[in-house]
């Protein structure tokens, strides 16, 4: 489904990408994971179009959002990458729900504006959603009404609202007290089960060893190792035994 290639992304002549390729399949959880600095979240923000890869080539199917070719990376037009920024979901670490907003108006905003969802539509769309990630109820709240873990429900319940092919989760518990923490993974656990998309930054070993099919270790701009989690986490490479390790 996607496909990166070479990726190659540099802040102020320091290197943070330095060569990422990665092929997620259809239903398939693939895990991010690394030490703070090791280019994950940036590789994330590549991938859906919040910051432009120096260089490399990145396609969802057979649309692309960049092509390097002869040494020239090109972006598609403007149509094009809007196009597949609407066939894919972002999910951050800090919720970025409007405050001004209920939570039933969070969730419709995107579909009326941008998909031109009927309202009666989106209404009962954005309903179904909040009573599948356990905040049925909550629509007229707002977000400061509502802990951090119903807050990031909202925003993955926000995510979905477009229909996604994939969903993208930058670090979504690293935010949350870890009693919060076991809320938000149970709802990524039943997508997962549902046969959702997704690619998953994350600190959370037991959820990445637990529900990813393939988790890929990261480390200064590269990947160290990749694989399924039983081969990952019984890794004879000493760096991935070192950090897996450390994280239990």
């Amino acid at each position: 489904m996607l496909t990166a290639m070479d990726i190659r992304k540099g802040f102020d002549g320091l290197g943070v990408l330095k060569g990422i390729s990665i092929t997620i399949r259809q239903g398939e959880v693939v895990a991010l994971v690394g030490p703070s600095g090791s280019g994950k979240s940036t590789f994330l923000r590549c991938v859906n179009q919040l910051e432009r890869v120096d260089s490399g080539t990145i396609l969802l199917e057979d649309e692309a959002i960049c092509r390097t070719e002869n040494g020239v990376c090109t972006y598609s037009d403007e149509a094009t990458r809007r196009k597949i920024t609407l066939r894919m979901g972002m999910v951050f670490q800090q919720f970025n729900l409007f405050p001004h907003m209920s939570v039933l108006q969070n969730l419709i905003d995107a579909p009326m504006h941008v998909k031109k969802m009927p309202r009666a539509q989106a209404v009962e769309k954005a309903r179904e959603l909040l009573a599948k990630v356990g905040l049925d109820g909550k629509a007229q709240q707002y977000p400061w009404q509502l802990s951090g873990g119903q807050q990031q429900r909202v925003a993955i319940a926000r995510a979905l609202c477009m229909d996604p092919e994939i969903l993208c989760f930058d670090e979504p518990t690293s935010a949350l007290d870890p009693e919060l923490t076991g809320e938000v993974l149970q709802v990524m656990r039943n997508l997962a089960a549902e046969n959702m998309t997704m690619m998953v930054v994350t600190h959370e070993m037991a959820f990445a060893r637990e529900v990813a099919d393939r988790v890929v270790f990261m480390e200064g701009g590269v990947i160290v190792e990749e694989g399924p989690p039983e081969q990952l986490f019984h890794s004879e490479n000493p760096r991935t035994r070192q950090f897996l390790g450390a994280r239990g």
